[in-house]
């Protein structure tokens, strides 16, 4: 099971370093706006440190917490990847109104997996508290 989750959280970061380059170097002086500009900075941050938790599940699955937890952690943050970071590569590229709408159910995605990671590592008889 870790395996699907490190190679998606992988992925997750291989496409956040490219997407980040394109923004730097592909839409710099392409027309859009300094707001447009700066959501899609944001996109990509939210993007990698999400990948990294990704990564951190896999790490951890089995070891620090449960490997079901994990999984749902790390299916939690890649949905808030593709909601909360797509909705704002999208709002960036076309400047559609309504993704902004969408993009904090990304968010609740991300903090939904948080939660789990945090209630997994503390639970009673958990490799990693009772170290």
């Amino acid at each position: 099971m870790s395996r699907w989750i490190l190679g998606a959280g992988a992925a997750c970061g291989f496409l956040a370093v490219a997407l980040g380059a394109f923004g730097a170097h592909g839409l710099r002086g392409a027309g859009l706006s300094a707001r447009s500009l700066e959501l899609w900075d944001t996109a990509v941050d939210y993007q990698m440190a999400h990948a990294l938790a990704v990564l951190l599940a896999a790490a951890l699955a089995g070891r620090g917490i449960a490997a079901r937890a994990a999984a749902r952690a790390a299916g939690l943050c890649l949905a808030g990847i593709a909601v909360f970071s797509g909705s704002l590569y999208l709002l960036a590229l076309t400047g559609t109104r309504w993704l902004g709408a969408v993009t904090p159910l990304g968010g609740v995605c991300f903090l939904a997996g948080w939660v789990i990671l945090t209630a997994s590592a503390l639970a009673p008889g958990t490799p990693a508290r009772d170290a």
